[in-house]
């Protein structure tokens, strides 16, 4: 009886073992298991609601997310007032257009990021704000609150996978750490998915608070060439400086990095300064380079989340085209080439 009885044990203890064994090579395949890159395009906000008819543009370009921008706006880098959410504004930056938005995306399978924007009157460069007394800085964050936690709301309205609570702030957050933190805490008793926050490409390495969020947004406007018309391969040649410290701030952070934005403009020397709006003649082939080099160097990289090309308008039969030297790739070359790489990256 004994020996029958060890027997027993002895089977049932094999049994647990391969239960846990089992178990276990359940949850770490789960954890391995390389999740989708974000294949994103930042929408432009209309004056009018979005239509069906923008959406097949969308999937013809293989997209799986798409940003929605409500911008607020200052009427100066030192303006302790932030307009939002009003009749002065499109209706895609409303509370209600960007509902409207992301309930007809989702129905289609797109993912959302709600990204919140600043707009400082004559396109001033929103990493410059910056208040002159204890007294002003608290006026603008009680004012920036109140916009980044309406957009919260939204966001966890719709359900939306990813949340920014701001774009290349570059003074404000490097000045006012504390008052980000507690913002980040706020966000999250409204909203419990992913967050981010949009740096500047040139700043990225000064935020503090990376640990507190879930992807390390960088705008990737990097230079990368002084040529007129830079190859891919040396647009890939331009990117192994930044991508080393992007790799490396991952790894010590421990998060993945997100392109927040990112685009080239059809122009000459479209690698040369990204940010800057275009100049010379209209060069389809330089934003084709830069954004073929980009997919190539980044989307295999199980460090890297994905991005969101910067920019994409509802009116796709009417937007972009061969003469146009903006950002947009709808209707030129880049567009095919996006598309490409944006179908091998979900394979």
């Amino acid at each position: 009886m004994k020996n029958v009885l060890n027997t027993r044990m002895g089977g049932v203890k094999l049994l647990l073992l391969g239960c846990v064994i089992a178990l276990g090579v359940s949850q770490f395949s789960k954890i391995e298991e390389p999740q989708l890159k974000i294949n994103g395009i930042s929408l432009v906000a209309s004056g009018t609601p979005l239509l069906d008819s923008a959406i097949s543009p969308i999937i013809h370009v293989a997209a799986n997310h798409a940003a929605l921008m409500p911008f607020g706006f200052m009427k100066s880098l030192d303006d302790t007032m932030i307009l939002h959410n009003s009749n002065r504004h499109w209706y895609g930056e409303t509370v209600e257009g960007i509902l409207q938005y992301g309930k007809l995306l989702k129905q289609n399978n797109i993912a959302l990021m709600i990204k919140p924007q600043i707009w400082v009157s004559q396109g001033e460069f929103t990493g410059d704000i910056s208040m002159h007394s204890e007294k002003e800085w608290i006026a603008f964050e009680k004012q920036y609150s109140a916009f980044i936690l309406t957009y919260a709301q939204a966001a966890a309205d719709l359900d939306a996978e990813l949340f920014c609570i701001g774009t290349e702030l570059k003074v404000a957050v490097n000045k006012r750490p504390t008052y980000w933190k507690s913002l980040i805490h706020e966000v999250r008793k409204i909203y419990k998915g992913k967050i981010t926050y949009a740096a500047n490409w040139d700043s990225y390495t000064t935020v503090s608070f990376w640990e507190d969020l879930d992807y390390i947004g960088v705008d990737a406007y990097f230079p990368l060439s002084d040529r007129k018309t830079p190859t891919t391969e040396e647009c890939k040649l331009g990117w192994q400086t930044h991508k080393e410290k992007l790799k490396s701030l991952a790894t010590r952070e421990n998060k993945k990095i997100l392109f927040s934005e990112y685009g080239y403009c059809s122009t000459d020397y479209a690698a040369h300064e990204p940010w800057n709006p275009p100049r010379g003649e209209v060069n389809l082939e330089a934003q084709t380079n830069g954004l073929e080099a980009l997919h190539q160097e980044f989307w295999q990289e199980d460090w890297f989340a994905g991005g969101y090309v910067w920019k994409w308008f509802h009116d796709h039969k009417k937007s972009g085209g061969h003469g146009q030297s903006r950002f947009t790739p709808q209707n030129k070359p880049a567009e095919e080439i996006l598309k490409l790489s944006m179908q091998k990256a979900k394979q």
